[in-house]
């Protein structure tokens, strides 16, 4: 098992849930954000969720989502994690914390130096920080649009929180970004696609195999 922790993110299928617990991965996350290509109902989240074997944690994404939506989503789906990735405030990120006693992890994009006092903010008041880049202007999804941001801006750089490495991950290019950022946690989501929205098994296992190269052929301190 890689020391280096792996979330599949943007599931659509039990199939892909299974693949994505056989690999290694250590989380599975599930969208609600019907303008994704990934967007599940909270029916279908409920599916793929029961699927999800013991110690596969279970993230839900949601996109500047209302106590209403939090509600339905947490009364059927048994989740273990939400991830806010909206322009939630930093009280927000709080609030909803509090409020729903779940870990929370907050999605910050990152495109330039400016970018970073922020997660430096939400650092404080999330369980997790998701360091992904930022989306370009007008873009319809606030992530999962398969770019990466500029690495050297967080290398060696660390928060008051857990991270985890976002953006434009593949197969190809993690072991680079693990190894130039110094990360311990890699999000993917369209590397690992046939066409939008579908996982392909045979990349979920070269994501997790090129991860476990990553990790031992740098020194990674446990979380």
């Amino acid at each position: 098992m890689s020391e280096i922790r792996v979330k599949i993110c943007g599931l659509t299928r039990p199939e892909d849930v299974v693949a994505t617990a056989e690999a290694g991965a250590s989380y599975a996350g599930f969208v609600f954000f019907p303008k994704s290509p990934r967007h599940v109902s909270v029916s279908q989240a409920r599916e793929l969720a029961l699927t999800a074997p013991v110690g596969l944690a279970k993230v839900g994404l949601v996109v500047n989502a209302d106590d209403a939506l939090l509600d339905e989503i947490l009364e059927q789906v048994p989740l273990d994690m939400l991830q806010l990735h909206g322009r939630e405030s930093v009280d927000r990120v709080a609030e909803i914390r509090a409020r729903y006693g779940l870990p929370v992890m907050k999605a910050v994009g990152v495109a330039s130096e400016a970018d970073l006092p922020a997660l430096l903010d939400y650092g404080k008041v999330a369980d997790q920080i998701l360091v992904d880049a930022k989306a370009p202007k007008g873009a319809a999804l606030p992530g999962g649009n398969g770019l990466a941001f500029d690495w050297r801006l967080i290398a060696g750089r660390r928060w008051p929180c857990p991270w985890m490495l976002a953006g434009g991950l593949t197969p190809a290019n993690v072991g680079q970004a693990i190894a130039m950022t110094g990360a311990r946690q890699v999000d993917v989501s369209s590397g690992i696609e046939s066409e939008p929205g579908v996982k392909d098994a045979a990349r979920i296992s070269a994501f997790l195999q090129a991860v476990s190269d990553a990790a031992e052929a740098v020194s990674v301190p446990r979380l």
